[in-house]
């Protein structure tokens, strides 16, 4: 794996020029698991009835071979709220006390605490690339993907948490500055007339059938993209969302038979490696 690079601060004068007078060192004092809060209310939303939203209809997904999990990811999906394999939000504080804050996946809370704290603890927490690079040669021996890499991309994203902060800039300036003036974005979800509503031009499918529903399967699969599409319109894009429930050859099938209809892209088709 090849760790990705950034420009420099000395590579971005405008950047660098912006920056108020700081420490060149901020002593990282302590790592916390803590649990945060929206400081607005979030917006409200009710799914529609039967919806893919509400988490309890059937989705493709890596058990769908199995009768018992098929109906639903949640019949086998970890409980989001569990210290052990929840999401996690990593709190790091400095000796000056700019805090920064970083959200992880699931599983690797356990990990920050039981192992990158004692690494981190007394560091420089602006040596960031220095940091990550400590962090993943120390986990090499179990780690490199899955729960180890949700740990340190929490505290990684912390880190720049802490950059911004100090140097009063927002981290996509840090990082290289602006790319495109405008982003767009898609909703993903089988609400497919709702989210039009709301105004989205771009739609994610939960793929809802899979391999073990054969011929059939796709059949009703092409319908499900067929009424994105309506939704959207000739301009809008669909994509699927696979969730690593396919073989290679249901895949290849599967795109051709969403050929015709125009679909941006397939995603998560096969199990991770």
């Amino acid at each position: 794996m090849t760790r990705r690079s950034f420009l420099s601060l000395a590579a971005l004068p405008s950047a660098a020029a912006a920056m108020p007078p700081v420490e060149d060192t901020l002593k990282i004092t302590s790592v916390r698991i803590v649990r945060t809060r929206p400081k607005r209310p979030l917006p409200s939303y009710t799914p529609a009835a039967g919806s893919w939203s509400t988490h309890g209809v059937e989705t493709a997904n890596p058990l769908s071979m199995y009768p018992k999990y098929k109906p639903s990811r949640n019949l086998f999906r970890n409980e989001p709220a569990s210290p052990l394999v929840g999401d996690f939000t990593v709190e790091i504080d400095t000796d000056k006390g700019v805090k920064g804050y970083g959200n992880g996946g699931p599983a690797g809370g356990p990990i920050v605490k039981g192992h990158l704290e004692k690494l981190l603890l007394g560091e420089n927490a602006l040596d960031i690339e220095r940091l990550w690079d400590i962090l993943f040669r120390a986990t090499m021996s179990y780690g490199r993907k899955g729960p180890v890499v949700n740990a340190i991309s929490a505290v990684d994203i912390a880190l720049w948490d802490i950059a911004g902060k100090a140097w009063g800039l927002p981290v996509w300036r840090l990082m290289g500055g602006r790319i495109h003036d405008r982003v767009p974005a898609y909703c993903t979800g089988n609400d497919f007339e709702q989210h039009a509503e709301f105004g989205y031009k771009r739609l994610k499918i939960a793929l809802i059938h899979g391999p073990a529903d054969g011929r059939e399967g796709i059949k009703k699969n092409i319908e499900t993209v067929k009424q994105a599409r309506a939704a959207v319109g000739r301009e809008g894009d669909v994509m699927v969302d696979c969730w690593m429930a396919l073989t290679e050859r249901y895949t290849l099938e599967l795109a051709e038979a969403f050929a015709p209809h125009n679909v941006y892209w397939l995603e998560e088709c096969l199990a991770a490696g």
